[in-house]
């Protein structure tokens, strides 16, 4: 046994303690794997609900509240992102499919064409949350969507009502904007705005944009929202991916099919 003041002892001592706590984190990373997948599950529904409008900004929503009216409102569809199909249930398990991870599955996904919300790749399959109103209906669609802004991929969801043009609401769940500045994309007062927007002109081309300097009412002003202070890149880089997942190579084509009734 080496003695206790040696340079050997040192090391061997450092190296004993680092390989514990390795093995120790590793241990604790694996254990709550399941829980962590859990709680970010959680988390992307109740950011759909917000979009929706079936709970508010700041509500303490406990997880059993969130789950119940999202088994009571929300009928999860996957859809043929090309075609905009939308996808049998009995043949295609929407609640486990997970978008992000098929994008970048080169089997599950294709190479995006030319964007200006610089998608690399589009999953073939994609997710839709399909709201029922109290008749059993839908009412809306919540669309998932991603891009680039200043410091990192976005990610959020957008609600279009029924009639495929009216803007229900809009969230972030998921950004690395600057924190005062383009961060406020995650402040619900300024998500609040986007409500009641058109997001199609007449000859149904995607118009949303994020302005610099303050837009009127949405009666007024239906397709532009109030831009972010000291954030130009930020505005833009919502403005080009709310528009890219409107189009054609986005949920454009399922839009048009659930707009002719086809949310069966």
């Amino acid at each position: 046994m080496p003695r206790l003041d040696s340079t050997r002892y040192t090391v061997l001592f450092a190296v004993a303690v680092s390989a514990l706590c390795a093995l120790l984190v590793s241990a604790t990373a694996v254990g709550l794997r399941d829980r962590q997948q859990a709680n970010a599950l959680l988390y992307q529904q109740k950011n759909v609900l917000l979009a929706a409008g079936l709970a508010e900004a700041g509500a303490e929503l406990s997880r059993a509240e969130v789950l119940a009216i999202f088994e009571r409102r929300i009928q999860v569809r996957g859809v043929d992102l090309q075609s905009g199909a939308l996808l049998a249930e009995n043949r295609f398990d929407a609640k486990a499919y997970d978008q992000r991870r098929a994008r970048n599955d080169p089997a599950m996904s294709r190479a995006a064409p030319p964007n200006d919300a610089q998608l690399a790749r589009l999953p073939k399959l994609a997710t839709v949350y399909v709201v029922k109103g109290a008749d059993g209906h839908p009412e809306q669609f919540v669309l998932p969507i991603e891009g680039l802004g200043m410091w990192g991929t976005m990610y959020g969801f957008l609600a279009i009502a029924r009639d495929g043009n009216t803007v229900r609401g809009l969230t972030f769940y998921e950004q690395k904007e600057t924190p005062g500045l383009g961060g406020e994309i995650a402040n619900p007062k300024w998500q609040a705005l986007w409500v009641g927007r058109k997001a199609f002109d007449a000859n149904w081309q995607p118009q949303l944009s994020v302005i610099k300097g303050q837009a009127g009412p949405p009666a007024q002003d239906p397709h532009r929202v109030d831009g972010l202070s000291g954030a130009t890149i930020t505005s833009v880089g919502v403005s080009r991916v709310v528009r890219f997942w409107l189009g054609d190579d986005g949920f454009g084509p399922t839009l048009k099919n659930l707009r002719q009734g086809a949310a069966s």
